[in-house]
């Protein structure tokens, strides 16, 4: 049976990836992409076909990607971006019918994640301390804004004094004021954590990131360094949880103090560098939904191991040309 990973986009590295663990593995299994434009889509060119679908928000998406599934012998679907998880999440009890897996956690936990706010409060049920909130109308500076269902750091900012505070912002429904965590003593990190068909976690790799683009890591080192016992102890089992989370953090190493940020339940962007750190979430997939096999907790992967991310491209001549 095969893959197919859905609104990869620029996940050139993440489809490469799953190729060469089939292969490692002795698997016949091809890795599809579905794409609103495949024609656009770097992913899509590199992946062993593709199908063209509406956008994610269309109703019948989710109904078009179990007939692709259907029809191509497509056993597991993986999804990449945050607007589609929680309508898969709410369907993938119809796919299973099919047998064909969603790698997806269960609308509960997903509803929780795109609500940063709720995120906040699931997060302080686990233990895990959250940046102060701030009155809006009577702040204290510096401060941080953010919307609560937003990504990609998109609308979020420092506010250093009261001439930065728009009327836009105040007046704004979807966004959070909250304590700015000074990076001078805290390190950012986004942390990669398997979990496994048991929602128990298998693995725990702590990102930190140096340099940041567009809300992903283009610059940072796997660090095996206090958080992975802090969320062992915290986290280690997640009903309804399966597959990748990465939970964003901040960390001073002085002191040990931990402020939780936000939670997304799927593949991060950054995660080549925890793969190449040989911590092998896709082979654990691999293992689990396709050879059936028992994945044990490991923290048998690299530490300190350096990632530098750079552009590159693919070109496709038109057919007249060639």
């Amino acid at each position: 049976m095969h893959i197919l990973i859905t609104s990869a986009g620029k996940r050139v590295t993440l489809v490469r990836l799953f190729q060469e663990e089939i292969k490692a593995l002795g698997l016949a299994a091809k890795v599809y992409t579905a794409e609103l434009n495949p024609d656009m889509s770097p992913a899509a060119q590199v992946s062993d076909g593709f199908f063209k679908v509406p956008p994610v928000t269309s109703d019948g998406y989710a109904g078009i990607l179990l007939d692709i599934c259907k029809n191509n012998n497509i056993g597991l679907v993986v999804p990449t971006i945050d607007t589609e998880l929680l309508l898969l999440s709410r369907q993938k009890n119809i796919f299973l019918q099919h047998n064909i897996e969603v790698l997806v956690a269960d609308e509960d936990f997903i509803s929780m994640c795109r609500d940063k706010r709720k995120t906040h409060d699931y997060m302080l049920q686990k233990g895990i301390r959250i940046p102060k909130a701030i009155d809006k109308f009577n702040p204290v500076f510096p401060l941080f804004v953010k919307p609560f269902d937003g990504s990609l750091s998109k609308d979020a900012a420092m506010i250093k004094s009261a001439d930065q505070l728009t009327d836009e912002m105040l007046n704004h429904p979807k966004l959070m004021f909250m304590e700015y965590i000074n990076k001078n003593f805290y390190k950012e990190y986004s942390v990669d954590m398997y979990y496994g068909k048991d929602n128990i976690v298998k693995s725990i790799v702590p990102r930190e990131r140096t340099e940041v683009r567009a809300g992903e890591i283009n610059k940072g080192f796997a660090r095996k360094n206090y958080l992975v016992p802090y969320l062992l102890e915290r986290v280690s089992y997640l009903p309804g949880v399966v597959g990748p989370v990465c939970i964003q953090l901040f960390y001073n190493a002085d002191n040990d103090d931990v402020v939780g940020i936000e939670i997304n339940p799927r593949f991060a962007g950054g995660y080549p560098l925890t793969h190449y750190a040989r911590a092998n979430f896709i082979s654990n997939i691999l293992k689990e939904y396709f050879l059936h096999e028992e994945i044990q907790y490991s923290e048998n992967w690299i530490d300190n191991t350096l990632i530098l991310r750079y552009d590159s491209e693919i070109v496709k001549y038109p057919e007249s040309c060639m």
